[in-house]
């Protein structure tokens, strides 16, 4: 038995390596071996990868062509750029250099990388993007090339962005626009895409004057060069900006001058088009004009390519388009374009790397609650009319059940709110009295010092900083991170974290106290304003400090104000 085993095994085994060599072996025609390059890039673009193998064998053969086979490369990469099959592209454009190379065809070797990186960053390969772009980069310093400086720039700024990296993609951003005033690239398209760049920059950050100053600094210029694309571009990052500060009305300016010089000049730039759809829908949204908002988000339904898990901006359409038809009263499609963003989630999820949009667990639970409740919803009205009273009476029994669950939840939460309150109010005094007493014990003059400049990093705020970690604040109060963290546990009584975590709750509870204005901010914004990557992250530092969310916090502090205002 085992004899047998062995000799199976090794038929097999015999097989297996028969099968890979006769597939590594292809059997090239004579007529086939005898074309020019040029005629194999033909057949290669015609077929499919699989039937192309022969073609490219014969064309990778090629003797004493590098010339030739580097143009037939180079084609095959913008034909199938241009058929969007960017991994594709990228593969003939990585032939093409090797090509390029070995016909010492240095300056076309420019472009080729140029042209590779675009191909890897359209189809979200941001690290292979990003190796090709320092690839560039590193050739144009050694060459002082500024123009391929610049496009290398611009292509890092922009994976830089995806990954969320927005101090470093805006130092190398507004870097490359200092190149740009002193290139031949000044007042073109070139410099326009950057102020798009620039803009799209300070739109993550939340900077919303800012958006506008580079925005209008680039309109500028893209009218002058009529770059109309560009302007069309920057006037939708105009209307986001002031979407985002609830100035509908102003949006609607902006939105409306980039559709009307679309539909002036008739173009039909996919990106454009889909960008200034869904902010207009949002508008019209907050409107609730969901009719309009439906209208323009299904519009985009039909320029986006829903099988492509990694167009954020599908997902964000999804999404509005739901929110629209369950505000207009349509629960069946509600629940249709939910269970699409539910879907595409996950696919976009299961494909993430480094550089894709966070979608916060909360949102998630949320679409996961209302789905559950519409699906009740459905499945009792189709029940007979003799469950109708025993429902009914259940669904009593249960909302009682919740109201007096929420009320007891609310005293008990009115109870926490009033003895913070109090403690918010009394914590200034506290807080001296605290450093005069940690004063008096200090002998160490080393650790004097670093807690004398921790006091004044408090005094400057600088805990509320997205780029306070314990590295950075060593490096301020000049120590190293070891012995700041020693001093923080033994002085301060809590971890760093703890300690950063505790100055921004303690800060925030104190302006949401004196500050109407701050109030009205959105949660987003107020973990933003104090130093939180998210608005999921405040939420739970907050409420392990006090007890309370936010939202709870906020609107009890409002009654206050208006109960002593009364």
């Amino acid at each position: 038995m085992i004899f047998f085993k062995r000799l199976f095994f090794i038929c097999c085994s015999i097989y297996t390596v028969v099968g890979y060599t006769q597939e590594k072996q292809l059997i090239i025609p004579d007529s086939i071996a005898v074309m020019p390059s040029n005629v194999l890039g033909s057949y290669i673009k015609k077929n499919n990868p699989q039937k192309a193998k022969i073609y490219e064998r014969v064309l990778s053969n090629l003797k004493d062509q590098d010339s030739a086979k580097t143009n037939t490369y180079y084609y095959l990469g913008r034909h199938f750029n241009t058929q969007e099959n960017y991994e594709r592209s990228a593969y003939y454009y990585g032939h093409a250099a090797k090509a390029a190379k070995a016909a010492s065809y240095d300056q076309f070797l420019y472009a080729i990388y140029t042209k590779k990186a675009e191909a890897y960053l359209k189809d979200w390969k941001n690290q292979k993007a990003l190796d090709v772009y320092d690839t560039i980069l590193a050739i144009a310093k050694q060459n002082k090339s500024r123009k391929h400086e610049i496009i290398a720039n611009s292509g890092i700024t922009i994976i830089l962005k995806r990954t969320k990296q927005l101090d470093k993609a805006l130092a190398i951003a507004k870097h490359n626009l200092k190149l740009v005033e002193n290139s031949g690239y000044k007042n073109k398209k070139n410099h326009v895409n950057l102020y798009t760049i620039i803009s799209e920059v300070y739109l993550d950050q939340k900077k919303y004057d800012s958006v506008i100053l580079y925005a209008d600094k680039g309109i500028a210029i893209g009218n002058s060069i009529k770059h109309l694309i560009g302007v069309i571009d920057l006037y939708t990052k105009k209307g986001a900006a002031s979407f985002y500060q609830n100035d509908i009305a102003t949006a609607f300016k902006y939105l409306e001058q980039a559709a009307s010089l679309l539909k002036t000049n008739t173009i039909t730039d996919k990106k454009s088009v889909v960008n200034l759809n869904y902010f207009l829908a949002n508008c019209y949204a907050k409107q609730k004009e969901y009719t309009k908002a439906i209208t323009l988000l299904e519009d985009n339904l039909s320029k986006l390519d829903d099988k492509d898990p990694r167009n954020v901006r599908t997902l964000d359409t999804y999404r509005l388009l739901a929110d629209s038809y369950k505000a207009s009263g349509n629960d069946q499609k509600f629940a249709f374009w939910i269970d699409k963003h539910t879907r595409l989630r996950d696919k976009f999820v299961e494909a993430k790397d480094q550089t894709v949009t966070k979608i916060y667990k909360k949102d998630t639970d949320k679409l996961g609650e209302e789905i559950a409740v519409l699906t009740d919803a459905q499945h009792k009205e189709k029940q007979s009319r003799n469950y109708m009273i025993l429902m009914f009476a259940v669904i009593f029994i249960v909302l009682l059940s919740i109201v007096g669950y929420y009320y007891l939840k609310y005293k008990k939460n009115k109870l926490r709110f009033d003895d913070l309150i109090q403690k918010v109010n009394t914590t200034t005094a506290e807080v001296i009295t605290d450093k005069k007493a940690k004063e008096v014990v200090i002998d160490d003059e080393k650790v004097a010092l670093v807690l004398k400049g921790l006091d004044r990093l408090e005094e400057k705020e600088y805990f509320l900083h997205t780029d306070c970690t314990l590295g950075a604040m060593a490096k301020r109060v000049k120590i190293n991170t070891t012995y700041l963290s020693k001093i923080i546990n033994t002085h301060k009584e809590k971890s760093f974290n703890e300690y950063i975590n505790d100055l921004r709750i303690e800060y925030v509870l104190q302006r949401l106290q004196t500050d109407k204005k701050f109030r009205s901010f959105s949660i987003t914004s107020i973990a933003s304003e104090i130093g939180y990557k998210s608005d999921n992250s405040f939420t739970k530092h907050f409420k392990a400090k006090t007890g309370l969310n936010p939202s709870f916090y906020i609107k009890e502090i409002e009654k206050l104000e208006k109960t002593m205002v009364s």
